[in-house]
């Protein structure tokens, strides 16, 4: 299983384990990570999932789509690297994937 890296605003690093085929946001709502909410369930209709994209990654999750860049208008503090966590889905080649989350979300 691939893990993941999820390092929250005060620079608390938590590590978990994914299912491949699910998303980033999924695996932090398992896992209970804070700092992601998730308010609309993963349907691309918020921006309560924003992250950051550590960037020796951004070349594997590939760029936002362009309904997902509509999203992220409404987010916090969102920078080139942002994305939208439920759109990212866990791949195998994303074992070591490191991810940051805002301040706060939208």
């Amino acid at each position: 299983m691939p893990k993941i890296t999820y390092i929250d605003s005060g620079g608390t690093a938590r590590t978990v384990e994914a299912e491949t085929g699910s998303t980033v946001m999924e695996t932090a709502i398992r896992n209970n990570i804070p700092g992601i909410e998730a308010e609309c369930g993963g349907a691309c209709a918020c921006a309560t999932c924003h992250v950051y994209v550590d960037e020796a990654w951004r070349e594997k999750t590939g760029e936002p789509s362009p309904m997902e860049e509509d999203m992220l208008d409404f987010g916090y503090d969102v920078r080139p690297n942002s994305r939208l966590s439920c759109q990212i889905k866990v791949t195998d080649d994303l074992d070591g994937f490191v991810v940051r989350t805002p301040d706060k979300q939208a």
